[in-house]
């Protein structure tokens, strides 16, 4: 049973592992998008119309809100997978 419980747990580990690494990815994408509006400047910008820089801010939004739900997602899957390890060691040691 122990045997069976260590391989779920490096399974786990592997798949937070790969996941970390896609949220990672995806927090440099929005940190440079940000540094990329951070640059504009502040006083009288020519962008030509406001629509395209509303578009633009939107989007960089957007991708800071996606790695903020990434983020919440992976803590919740890790939660949830650690908590169904405790419960049947749990179990295992009530054995």
């Amino acid at each position: 049973m122990q045997n069976k419980i260590t391989k779920v747990l490096q399974h786990m580990a592997h798949t937070h592992e790969q996941m970390a690494k896609i949220l990672d990815a995806e927090r440099h994408v929005a940190v440079r998008m940000s540094q990329i509006v951070h640059d504009l400047p502040d006083a009288d910008p020519d962008f030509g119309d406001t629509s395209g820089l509303i578009e633009s801010s939107g989007q960089v939004n957007k991708s800071i809100i996606a790695y903020l739900n990434a983020l919440a997602d992976l803590e919740e899957a890790m939660a949830e997978g650690v908590g169904r390890v405790i419960k049947e060691l749990n179990g295992a040691e009530e054995e």
